[in-house]
């Protein structure tokens, strides 16, 4: 019977197919997504017998609720030679269906896809999101680019800058959900990671305040020359003091800039370094477990296909993943270390500033009263290099910790 011609169960459409928290499945296809392995559970959850899904498309069980726009991003990725997660909601042979969370990572000859199944409360959220973008692609007519594009949108809305980085959350939190189901101690590995990106996404935000904090200073210096002009003669001591003390401040705010913050930097994408390693270290994980699932397969199977053979590969592609991990990391080690090395350069800069700032209050008691009007803005600067100075030191411990935990 092929597969076209297979009639969906009437009882089965909108019933959840079995499958449990412990299980782990895969399959593996050529360059055009034509199954060429696959283990039991696969066989099992689909409801189709593994000898007839070899040689099929993988797109057998594409489920019609599913959006365009996953299985675009899907493509896209791993034609680039990367790796990729996502939820995705499969259908089986007699209509029900089941949800997995799927990595897929390109492998020679083709890409192999493992799933485990989800269980975190962000699958409902995503449950919800596809709806609605599924619907959208029926009502709009929207193209599958269009609705990778809506889809991104969505994701940067709900905080994730990037896809990769919604999908290496969403695996630390659907492996963290699936060993608390299981009642297994918390992967030390995921938590840590998980604690590095806490402490990464507190480091940008503290950075993104520092920036901000550079831009407010800015006007206050040029305040300071207007008033001094008005009550000193041209070239006077204040106001000299006032172009030295913007000139330094500029100057501090640029080199940041194009250091530490640029649209070039690294650092500006840490949080997405920190969440690389996380997918990757989870992804091996599941490969792990894959090559475990294998070794339990029945002898159906094994006359089925080569499980040797696709051992081999999940190890090799596990060792893959392990040294993405490790280069990974090293990159939020070279940042952190980057960063401590740029607060203590900026910390500097700012005891000239403040030297500056000092002979300003000095040259405005020489004034006498005409002088009162400037020590107002004077003792502005000095909060706005307090809370500076602070900022610098929030953001030498955050990446203190940051190098400490990937140690």
């Amino acid at each position: 019977m092929s597969f076209e011609d297979r009639t969906l169960a009437p009882q089965a459409r909108g019933r959840e197919a079995a499958f449990a928290l412990d299980e782990v499945f895969f399959s593996r296809t050529d360059s055009r997504g034509v199954i060429l392995a696959g283990n039991t559970v696969f066989s099992r959850v689909s409801k189709f017998p593994l000898q007839e899904m070899l040689g099929a498309p993988h797109k057998l069980v594409r489920h019609p609720d599913m959006p365009r726009a996953v299985f675009q991003l899907m493509w896209d990725t791993i034609r680039n030679g990367d790796t990729v997660g996502a939820y995705v909601k499969n259908k089986a042979s007699d209509g029900s269906y089941y949800w997995v969370f799927a990595v897929i990572t390109p492998c020679e000859g083709g890409y192999l896809s493992a799933r485990i199944k989800p269980s975190s409360p962000l699958l409902k959220t995503m449950q919800q999101e596809y709806a609605r973008l599924r619907q959208a692609e029926l009502n709009e007519g929207l193209d599958p680019k269009q609705s990778v594009d809506r889809l991104l949108a969505r994701l940067r809305e709900m905080g994730y800058a990037t896809y990769s980085d919604f999908a290496g959350h969403a695996l630390a939190e659907e492996l963290v959900a699936r060993d608390a189901g299981l009642h297994r101690p918390a992967d030390e590995r995921i938590v840590e990671r998980r604690a590095m990106f806490a402490t990464a996404e507190r480091l940008v935000q503290e950075t993104e305040a520092l920036v901000q904090d550079f831009e407010s200073m800015r006007t206050i210096p040029h305040n300071l020359r207007v008033i001094a002009s008005r009550i000193e003669p041209a070239g006077g001591p204040v106001t000299v003091l006032s172009q030295n003390y913007s000139a330094m401040s500029r100057e501090m705010s640029s080199w940041f800039e194009a250091h530490v913050w640029g649209k070039d930097s690294n650092f500006r994408a840490i949080k997405g370094t920190v969440t690389a390693a996380i997918f990757v270290e989870g992804l091996a994980r599941i490969l792990t477990e894959c090559g475990h699932q294998l070794e339990q397969e029945n002898p159906d199977a094994a006359a089925t296909i080569n499980i040797t053979h696709e051992q081999g590969i999940l190890k090799q592609l596990k060792g893959v993943q392990v040294e993405k991990a490790g280069s990974s990391l090293r990159d939020v080690r070279f940042e952190a270390a980057r960063i401590q090395k740029a607060c203590m350069t900026l910390h500097r800069h700012f005891m000239a500033l403040t030297t500056t700032r000092v002979l300003c209050k000095i040259e405005c008691a020489r004034l006498g009263n005409v002088g009162e009007s400037l020590n107002s803005i004077i003792d502005e600067l000095g909060l706005f290099q307090d809370r500076i100075s602070a900022r610098l030191e929030e953001i030498t411990r955050l990446s203190t910790a940051l190098s400490a935990e990937d140690s």
